[in-house]
């Protein structure tokens, strides 16, 4: 479980690959230091179990991550948002975050506003139950306030401090982004369904 606060930046230091898998090799800051084996640490927003920690976080990424998430598409150098798995008493600031990513969503607008810019990102049609106005959204790992729905798309608005804490500051209309719906409005919508379900069977 994460909170899509990110920790650090890290970067792509190697991908080896690993029968039809990769082995992802990550160059992250001291903070990441007392990483232990078998650690789960959020890698643009996508749950991986450490491995051989050190200097460099090591993870297995499996032919399902890569088909589903943006992990496949790093290049050598390529910066990605890093948080470590929230333990007991630590403090939940953003949302909740399974790190289980549903898809990805490319960046369609940006748009300046004040200090920061309003991105706009596809709507992905599962998930279009899930994403509402003043919601929550993870992007790459990062928790968002939803702040604006259309039909087959939604924005976010990104201040400075976002800007400088994670990558999204340096993405472009085009890129593609790992997304997570809020764990809260797919329970809710699951549950909804339930009741019309059983109602109607009546």
């Amino acid at each position: 479980m994460f909170t899509g606060i990110i920790n650090a930046l890290g970067r792509v230091a190697r991908q080896t690959p690993d029968r039809q898998g990769v082995e992802l090799t990550i160059a992250a800051p001291v903070v990441f230091a007392k990483t232990r084996d078998g650690d789960s640490i959020a890698v643009n927003g996508v749950c991986l179990t450490a491995k051989r920690p050190g200097a460099e976080l090591v993870f297995d990424v499996v032919p399902e991550t890569l088909a589903r998430t943006n992990l496949g598409s790093l290049q050598t150098g390529d910066e990605v948002n890093l948080e470590p798995s929230l333990r007991v008493g630590d403090e939940i600031g953003g949302h909740l975050v399974y790190g289980h990513v549903d898809g990805v969503c490319r960046i369609v607008q940006r748009q300046e506003q004040g200090q920061g810019f309003r991105m706009w990102c596809e709507l992905p049609v599962p998930l279009r139950a899930f994403v509402v106005e003043k919601g929550y959204v993870s992007l790459d790992g990062v928790s968002l306030t939803v702040a604006g729905v259309e039909e087959d798309r939604f924005c976010v608005a990104l201040i400075p401090e976002t800007l400088k804490r994670t990558t999204l500051g340096r993405k472009a209309v085009g890129d593609l982004l790992n997304i997570e719906a809020d764990p809260v409005a797919r329970y809710v919508a699951a549950l909804l369904r339930d009741r019309a379900e059983a109602k109607g069977s009546r």
